[in-house]
């Protein structure tokens, strides 16, 4: 195999689980470098499902190393109950490690990131209310608590001491909530530790010593490009950075040892929560969108609120390229176009302000907000692609189709998705070995 990053390439819920759980396979260590149980996964094996919102979907495969990083934050709660729905199935989880110095979502962050989204009225970001803005904002303050405190209670003791009563003071005073017991949470969080005791390790030597040795990694972030902290549509975005970039500080590794950066797009796009989202349709066709999924409902996995659904984006899909440096797409849900007599791509925006035609993304500040796509209609194929398993069995027009995005994203799509079940899956291009994305020439 190699190292390599997968990312998602618009505003999350791409069905990157399918695309990591395929890579898998192949690879002998699995990643992931950021975000907490903010995330959601789901991956069907053999007509069961699993979802995914801490834990590497590696896990389902014998023999893989799994990895949370120091560039996650954890809920202690959250991890212990998904694990034990694991090996509640007869998962082994003796090869899920543990980064000693992630960071822990405490019951403070949980109810402060509710009471400030609630506070902000119809400004709301949209956050899942998982308490991952608050444990970050505490990590960036250097007033954090990480896995390996919970290990010595009187570490635990002394931050804790420390911390609630603050905490405290912006429960009661800003939000008018009841004060938290800095000593029962000492022996909850405490109790937690020790449960998850045999998982913590150092990740990054281990990633290290897995480089050395030649292994084959994979590293998978959670959410999506457009979410980025710092790249994405701020302030609608998670706390971290979902990008490629952010696989080398959330992992603990050098840019020098990834090979390859593959992203993953729906065939259309979705986005759960509020901010601007250009080719969304409010209609008939958003609704279409969203309930012909072959397994599911469009919802998002951790929220379960309705993802609101439109036209595939190439101005954002561009954008993807580029910050990620994508070397090939991977596109999910093809199947979900198969009923539709016209399909439509923004090819570019027009400002609504200033009427300027942009086919490359000007801003993803306030700018974002006011740009109008513009659309290029493509006939449907109107058949069924969940049995195609090669591009010749792709409907000429579904062809057609992947063509175009490709050419106009100037990346190769290596893999097509056409259902949830691993077999639902049209290969290309070898995603791993395939050929490095080489950058246009720049006419002087």
């Amino acid at each position: 195999m190699a190292n390599v990053i997968v990312v998602g390439a618009q505003f999350g819920d791409e069905g990157k689980a399918k695309v990591t759980d395929l890579l898998a396979k192949n690879a002998d260590v699995v990643v992931r470098y950021q975000g907490g149980c903010n995330a959601g996964h789901t991956v069907v094996v053999d007509g069961e499902t699993y979802k995914f919102h801490l834990i590497p979907s590696g896990i389902l495969y014998p023999g893989k190393i799994c990895m949370l990083g120091p560039g996650m934050v954890v809920d202690p709660k959250a991890f212990l109950s998904e694990l034990k729905s694991l090996t509640d199935r007869g998962l082994d989880d003796s090869r899920l490690k543990l980064s000693a110095t992630a960071h822990v979502t405490m019951p403070y962050h949980l109810i402060i990131d509710a009471a400030e989204e609630d506070s902000r009225g119809d400004n709301k970001i949209g956050t899942t209310k998982r308490g991952i803005g608050p444990t970050y904002a505490d990590k960036c303050a250097r007033s954090g608590i990480r896995i390996e405190d919970l290990l010595d209670k009187t570490v635990l003791k002394t931050k804790l001491d420390w911390m609630v009563p603050r905490k405290n003071v912006i429960l009661e005073k800003l939000y008018n909530l009841p004060a938290l017991d800095p000593k029962a949470i000492l022996e909850e969080y405490y109790e937690y530790g020790q449960q998850m005791k045999k998982h913590v390790c150092d990740t990054s030597e281990l990633i290290f010593q897995s480089v050395q040795n030649r292994k084959n990694i994979l590293f998978e972030g959670a959410q999506g490009t457009l979410l980025d902290l710092d790249h994405g549509s701020y302030p609608y975005v998670t706390s971290s950075s979902p990008t490629a970039g952010g696989a080398c500080i959330g992992a603990g590794i050098g840019p020098t040892i990834i090979d390859r950066v593959i992203g993953v797009s729906k065939a259309y796009m979705t986005r759960v929560g509020e901010g601007p989202f250009p080719t969304e349709q409010t209609g008939e066709v958003g609704e279409q969108l969203r309930q012909i999924g072959t397994a599911w409902a469009e919802v998002g996995v951790t929220t379960g609120r309705p993802r609101r659904c439109g036209w595939f984006d190439l101005v954002l899909g561009r954008y993807s390229v580029r910050i990620n440096g994508l070397d090939c797409l991977a596109i999910t849900k093809l199947d979900v176009l198969d009923d539709f007599d016209e399909i439509k791509v923004c090819v570019a925006y027009k400002d609504s302000e200033t009427g300027k035609t942009y086919k490359d993304l000007p801003s993803i500040g306030s700018s974002f907000q006011r740009m109008q796509p513009i659309y290029q209609s493509f006939p449907g194929w109107k058949k069924s692609t969940s049995s195609c398993r090669s591009l010749k069995e792709l409907p000429a027009n579904a062809q057609h189709y992947l063509d175009f995005l490709a050419e106009e994203m100037d990346v190769t799509i290596a893999i097509v998705s056409v259902g949830p079940k691993r077999d639902q899956t049209v290969v290309i291009e070898d995603p791993i070995h395939g050929p490095k994305r080489v950058l246009s020439k720049v006419t002087q």
